[in-house]
């Protein structure tokens, strides 16, 4: 590692970790801690436990993990970046957390590296962010476009067929959702929404979008707060009213 990596300028940076695993919460701040340039100003267990830590200590970067309990890495970074736009987030996650890591970039996060990136990964991501830069592999980056063309292709479909988003849902698929969302609802929460308009319980659910039980809980919290619905009855009819799902017409007969 070059001498100075880490740091921007003469400047230290100041981060704090983020991750509900004790182990690899410790490994990052001791590997950290061999970096030059870098000093680590705390350590949190989940999102609520973050954003009181940025609160207090103002750290320059977090190196955030996404699935936390409480208040997980998406909420977290967007309330982060919302309250305190002088601290940077980098999230810390894994490949296989791609449902998480779009959601986390769109709420502000400008890093990623995986949990078993190696101290000169994390020292570049760290420095790419404090000099402006989105700190995000080759890889990543495709993935990014791929997302965005899919996206530009999907909008496009919905504003040139007949105009109702009912119908242009029903054509895509289940669980798909044309957009703009309303109340920042993130594509898959509206998905999940969708479902759970459809009657779906949070097991089938999860098997339908090949994600865990677990992951649609947080999905749901986290659209009922965005929505301000209290039950699924009242976040049926949100959906209804703002067109993301549509509500199940007279059964026609032969």
């Amino acid at each position: 590692m070059s001498e100075g990596r880490g740091a921007v300028g003469s400047r230290v940076v100041r981060v704090l970790v983020v991750d509900d695993q004790i182990m690899v919460r410790e490994g990052i701040v001791l590997l950290l801690g061999l970096l030059p340039g870098i000093e680590v100003v705390g350590s949190a267990g989940d999102g609520e436990e973050a954003l009181r830590l940025v609160a207090e200590v103002s750290p320059d970067v977090a190196l955030m993990d996404l699935r936390m309990p409480r208040c997980d890495g998406v909420e977290a970074t967007r309330r982060i970046r919302a309250e305190h736009p002088a601290t940077q987030v980098v999230v810390v996650t894994t490949y296989a957390d791609d449902e998480w890591l779009f959601p986390a970039l769109q709420a502000g996060a400008r890093g990623y590296v995986t949990k078993d990136a190696d101290a000169e990964e994390i020292a570049r991501a760290i420095e790419d962010v404090m000099s402006g830069q989105a700190g995000l592999s080759p890889k990543v980056q495709r993935r990014l476009l791929e997302r965005l063309v899919q996206s530009t292709a999907d909008t496009a479909g919905a504003v040139g067929g007949a105009g109702a988003a009912g119908d242009t849902a029903a054509k895509a698929g289940p669980g798909a959702v044309p957009g703009p969302l309303p109340d920042g609802l993130t594509p898959r929460e509206a998905e999940v929404l969708t479902l759970v308009a459809e009657g779906l319980s949070n097991a089938e659910i999860a098997r339908r979008l090949h994600i865990g039980p677990a992951t649609v809980k947080t999905h749901i919290n986290n659209l009922f707060a965005k929505a301000g619905v209290r039950d699924r009855a009242q976040a049926v009819r949100y959906a209804y009213r703002n067109g993301i799902a549509r509500p199940p017409g007279p059964e026609l007969g032969p």
